[in-house]
């Protein structure tokens, strides 16, 4: 499964590792690095519905949910369907 947010849609970038042995000498011998977005497994309840429904989601995308509701959200990214 790939590791992208449900809601909003974050995915994993490359970064480059910087040491501070690197800011002495000025060599870099650190390579790049993949860094993934902090990932959580929710069971969510959704009264409008009456069902719970399990999404892979982000933090800011839980935040997100706290903020304008789960119903609402989750609609308008495409996880659920109108009742």
């Amino acid at each position: 499964m790939q590791k992208i947010c449900a809601i909003t849609k974050k995915g994993s970038i490359i970064g480059g590792g910087y040491s501070n042995r690197t800011r002495a000498t000025k060599f870099n011998p650190t390579g790049k690095v993949r860094k993934y977005p902090n990932l959580q497994k929710k069971k969510v309840f959704i009264p409008e519905l009456g069902k719970s429904v399990n999404i892979e989601v982000s933090t800011k995308g839980l935040r997100t949910m706290k903020k304008n509701g789960a119903y609402a959200t989750l609609l308008k990214a495409g996880l659920i369907k109108a009742a």
